[in-house]
């Protein structure tokens, strides 16, 4: 099928990454996206409004008729379920492939090592729980219908996470940082350009898609400060544990090519500028 005439339809395309992921897609393919509340929206014809807690996500499934759809929902828990079990409907009855946004939650009772694509998932939170069980209802799909891909933190000068810390850096507020937490990061950027693969590529299965090296969160926080801009700040020192514990989600199975590979080094060098 010519690219053009692949539809994709972003659930969440108001949100961070819905919005970085229409905007690297929006050239190549036939791109709808969904927003919530946003009025900027309200006027763009491939933007559908959807709220997730009053909204039947058919009606729009039935008015784009996507090819793949990307879900980078959020809200309320209970409505994300409910949606998701929807999508496994629309998915055996079409010629679609769902792409979720999952997150290295999925992994957060497990501290002693980074995690795999095929390791199990276990978690303490129920954000994490909550991206399990959906997880969970794709696996019991027929394979070549779903991609998990699981998301550590995600940075980029746009992202929520950089907002707070220039915020926070403003007002001289402490910024929260854990020196025992081994994490691996990606921004936007990258992260939209290897979606933007594994849909070129019709690639299905788990994916693992951070950074290549591990750093602690304490020096990472410190190093984008630095990056920000002349800052004395002061940072909060959180201890969840007195030994090093893992967040980080690193590919086995499943690589991706070399070129679409990011250290935690290239996100703070490359890809955060000063205002």
């Amino acid at each position: 099928m010519d690219n053009k005439k692949k539809k994709i339809l972003i659930l969440g395309a108001s949100g961070f990454i819905g919005n970085a992921l229409y905007k690297e897609l929006c050239n190549y393919f036939d791109t709808y996206g969904t927003y919530c509340t946003n009025p900027l929206y309200r006027e763009n014809k491939k933007f559908f409004k959807y709220d997730i807690q009053e909204d039947d996500i058919f009606k729009i499934l039935d008015a784009t008729q996507p090819n793949y759809i990307i879900s980078a929902l959020r809200g309320d828990f209970t409505s994300q379920v409910q949606a998701h079990l929807h999508l496994m409907e629309y998915l055996l009855k079409s010629k679609c492939k769902l792409y979720f946004i999952s997150s290295a939650n999925v992994f957060d009772a497990y501290s002693k090592y980074p995690s795999y694509e095929n390791d199990k998932t276990l978690s303490e939170s129920i954000y994490g729980r909550l991206k399990i069980r959906i997880e969970n209802m794709m696996m019991r799909m027929p394979k070549t219908k779903v991609g998990i891909l699981r998301v550590p933190m995600v940075f980029g000068n746009t992202s929520p996470r950089i907002k707070e810390i220039k915020a926070l850096l403003d007002l001289n507020e402490p910024i929260e940082v854990f020196p025992n937490l081994i994490i691996n990061v990606t921004n936007d950027d990258r992260l939209t350009q290897q979606i933007h693969y594994l849909i070129n590529q019709d690639k299905y299965g788990i994916f693992h898609l951070g950074s290549t090296d591990l750093i602690h969160h304490q020096d990472f926080i410190k190093e984008v400060i630095h990056r920000l801009g002349n800052y004395d700040s002061i940072l909060k020192k959180v201890y969840t544990t007195n030994e090093d514990r893992y967040l980080a989600v690193l590919p086995k199975d499943n690589k991706l090519p070399k070129n679409l590979s990011i250290t935690s080094q290239e996100i703070i060098d490359h890809h955060l500028t000063v205002d």
